[in-house]
């Protein structure tokens, strides 16, 4: 009977080693990739840009490659919560949020083709406006229309939130005439129409808008330029199996660098949004900064509103306070570990 028990047993745990290795098999197994794209501008015009990058990923890993496009920023991350992105381009702002919300993890930094690692955001007007400043804009804000960034977009919404608006104790939403939301292209488009007074942007996108519509560009004015932002991560679902990892991080860190075809990889990512450099390696402590802006801008947004109770203003900032020392200190401690990496 004792026998017949530890055979029991012998056979159960076989077949338990079975199933789990099976089921590694299964997990690893991945036969194809989706890649996000952030709406930057029209999926036609990311296409141009994006389809000749998707096919020598293709090609490098070994696998078939879908570009994954959306009509805002909140599609893409709601594809990665719902696995329908496994690994995609974002800004900072929204890689946070696909962090946060749809299990993402930083793994790689775009440079600029100069191999810059920081762009700016922007706010522009028609090169025949009368406005040169933001004091200017706001004198008259409302007469004018606004085209704000997409929620979730670095340059486009949380910067100029925060340089612009928090700081002088501004909504936009109240301010202006009209207020909206759109991407880079179409607010650079609406400026050089003058389909709206002033609008948000950024330098990589005025790149970009320089090399697709040259004469349009002509007809548009920058009156203020923020400080340097980080340049944008790529982000991968966490639980991607670690063989795909790896082989999507190899590909990545050489591409453009290393093999035959370096150099017109390279050029491939020449064409990418404003145009890419090479990549670097990256993660989640690439955010922090970027987290710092937005609690900051949330302190900033909440000591100027009256529209609530003393008591209940001063818990919130308080609550926001604290988040904000918590940050500090985990910024300061990330600024340690990494210095003691390259001693």
């Amino acid at each position: 009977m004792m026998r017949m028990k530890v055979g029991i047993a012998a056979m159960t745990l076989a077949m338990m080693g079975w199933f789990c290795s099976s089921a590694v098999a299964a997990e690893v197994e991945i036969k194809e990739l989706n890649f996000g794209i952030i709406s930057t501008e029209s999926t036609a015009n990311l296409k141009e840009g994006f389809d000749p990058f998707v096919k020598a990923l293709e090609k490098k890993l070994g696998m078939k490659v879908n570009a994954f496009f959306a009509p805002d920023y909140a599609g893409v991350i709601e594809g990665m919560r719902f696995k329908k992105v496994d690994f995609a381009w974002f800004g900072n702002k929204s890689a946070i949020e696909a962090v946060d919300r749809a299990g993402g993890e930083v793994f790689a930094q775009t440079t600029g083709k100069d191999g810059s690692l920081g762009y700016r955001s922007l706010l522009i007007v028609h090169k025949d406006s009368p406005y040169n400043t933001i004091d200017d804009i706001i004198a008259k804000g409302k007469e004018l229309n606004f085209g704000n960034g997409d929620p979730n977009s670095t340059s486009g919404y949380l910067i100029p939130s925060y340089y612009v608006w928090a700081k002088k104790n501004i909504d936009p939403k109240k301010h202006f005439k009209t207020a909206r939301s759109a991407n880079h292209e179409t607010n650079l488009m609406a400026v050089a129409t003058k389909q709206v007074d002033v609008a948000t942007n950024n330098t990589e996108s005025m790149d970009r808008f320089l090399a697709t519509n040259p004469d349009l560009h002509k007809d548009v004015k920058i009156i203020w330029t923020s400080p340097d932002i980080p340049t944008d991560p790529l982000v991968w679902r966490k639980d991607l199996p670690r063989e795909v990892k790896t082989k999507i991080l190899a590909v990545i860190l050489g591409f453009g660098r290393t093999g035959d075809d370096a150099a017109a990889d390279l050029a491939i990512l020449h064409g990418v949004s404003g145009g890419w450099g090479t990549f670097l390696a990256s993660d989640n402590s690439q955010l922090l900064p970027i987290r710092e802006l937005e609690i900051a801008k949330n302190i900033q947004k909440m000591a100027g509103n009256d529209k609530i109770a003393a008591d209940e203003k001063t818990a919130r900032l308080a609550k926001l306070t604290e988040e904000q020392k918590s940050l500090a200190r985990h910024i300061e401690l990330n600024g340690f570990w990494n210095s003691q990496k390259h001693n």
